[in-house]
């Protein structure tokens, strides 16, 4: 087995490509004429911490805001009630928004700034720019009634939309490397939206808990009971549903290349438009009729749900696809094994190897595979893009980034694939001699050898995808 990189990591670029004293060539001879100047250390640290510090205050004063306003509305013990009912659906959904992650899962970072300003700052901007709004269209037409009609169609959509998308593009736009597709984009939209829900759940089955304390209500008829069954039971994805339009749509555009900017700009608002429109017909539903709810429920809101479970699930082995067809590069290179692009382009290759390396080595290993996938994925993700013209300026050093962190745990991770690669190798018939005549059988027969039957080979030039 090698024990260096298949192009040697120290030396400076000499000329027609060539790196170090041996006139090797890299996986960049035709595009790396130096090496990429490194980002001062000080100044990107310090640049990062007032970022997060910056953000951090900003959602735990909004949280505490929030927090005030909500139990000034409820009551301590209504607040209390509505916490305990409004938690029970967010950890199913952050779990299904998680799974649907699982090809190229992005950091926990993410999911909990999505969380935390759907809950927080999201949930403070629509209370006070909603209650703002109908009290402005009550005094000016005298109609208190038709304010709060127009306020609950019209300007909640609006505005709550709005206040949750603002987390997608904050991720769109500063964490650009790890929205890279659809999944993504509805990953982070969702998450979002389900921290606005439980936020809004909190207010509304709070006040039905204190309504029932001054009525006397209690059991299946209390209004809480009606409000926890329309709220929790039966639409708990109803705002995810209407963001994750919003996430598609950014989702769309980060497909898009650099250059695209009238698509990368249309596309979102689009998304957020579909959302908005979405969402007032959700809440104009109650306008309709004794069963403009039920009509509206269960002939738009389920086939749209439904539809968009198929979308995520289909782009999501569209991703696995894409990890099977660009990986092979990099192993005829000597990057990856031959059998590891077979083995990456499976989830359930990926989840033995990840137990095969636990159970023989412990749960460090196990990590250290799952983070060799998830760089494997980016990878192929990243090379895709390149193909197809979309991929940026920063090709090469991300290239070169990825493909060192996989080389830094190809000793842990590559055992534990070739396994994971036997063990869910298709099962071919297979023909031989048995004393008497021909025989016939069945064996796993791998799609790709094994790679301790290959060498890995030094010295072999990745091309450039993104180079014309």
């Amino acid at each position: 087995m090698a024990t260096s990189p298949p192009y040697p990591t120290h030396g400076t670029y000499g000329t027609h490509g060539t790196y170090g004293a041996h006139g090797t060539y890299g996986p960049y001879p035709a595009y790396a004429a130096q090496p990429p100047t490194p980002t001062p250390r000080a100044r990107w640290w310090h640049r990062t911490w007032v970022r997060y510090g910056a953000l951090v205050t900003l959602l735990a004063l909004s949280g505490l805001v929030i927090l005030a306003l909500v139990r000034r509305e409820t009551g301590t013990d209504g607040f209390l009630v509505g916490l305990g009912l409004a938690v029970l659906p967010v950890p199913l959904l952050v779990a299904a928004f998680r799974w649907l992650d699982r090809v190229a899962p992005g950091p926990w970072r993410n999911l909990v700034f999505a969380f935390a300003w759907g809950a927080c700052a999201a949930a403070l901007i629509a209370i006070v720019a909603n209650s703002f709004a109908t009290r402005w269209i009550a005094t000016t037409t005298a109609d208190p009634a038709s304010a709060d009609t127009l306020g609950a169609t019209v300007i909640a959509p609006v505005v709550e939309e709005s206040a949750k998308a603002a987390a997608v593009l904050l991720v769109f736009l500063f964490r650009r490397r790890d929205f890279t597709g659809i999944v993504d984009g509805v990953v982070i939209a969702g998450v979002t939206a389900t921290g606005f829900a439980f936020t809004e759940n909190i207010l509304y089955l709070g006040t039905a808990f204190g309504t029932d304390q001054l009525t006397g209500g209690s059991g299946i008829a209390s209004v809480t009971a009606a409000t926890f069954f329309v709220r929790i039971i039966m639409s708990p994805f109803a705002h995810p549903l209407f963001t994750v339009l919003t996430g598609i749509g950014f989702g769309i555009a980060a497909l898009s290349a650099d250059r695209q900017h009238v698509r990368r700009v249309l596309l979102p608002l689009a998304g957020l438009l579909l959302a908005m429109g979405t969402h007032a017909l959700w809440n104009g539903s109650a306008s309709f009729g004794p069963y403009g709810f039920f009509a509206v429920y269960g002939m738009f809101m389920v086939p749209v749900f439904g539809l968009l479970v198929w979308l995520a699930v289909y782009t999501r082995q569209r991703e696995l696809r894409t990890v099977r067809e660009e990986l092979p590069a990099y192993a005829a290179a000597g990057w990856l094994t031959p059998a590891e692009p077979y083995a990456l382009g499976s989830l359930r290759a990926r989840r033995l190897a990840r137990e095969y390396a636990g159970h023989h080595l412990g749960k460090p290993a196990a990590r250290t595979v799952a983070q060799y996938e998830a760089y494997a994925t980016s990878l192929a993700f990243l090379r895709h893009r390149g193909r197809r013209g979309r991929a940026g300026a920063d090709f090469a050093v991300r290239e070169r980034e990825l493909l060192h962190e996989l080389w830094a745990r190809r000793d842990v991770a590559r055992p534990a694939l070739d396994h994971a690669a036997r063990m869910t190798a298709p099962v071919r018939p297979v023909y031989g001699y048995d004393g008497y005549g021909y025989g016939y059988g069945w064996r796993p027969v791998p799609m790709q050898a094994p790679y301790a039957a290959y060498p890995v080979l030094p010295a072999q030039p990745v091309h450039n995808p993104y180079q014309h």
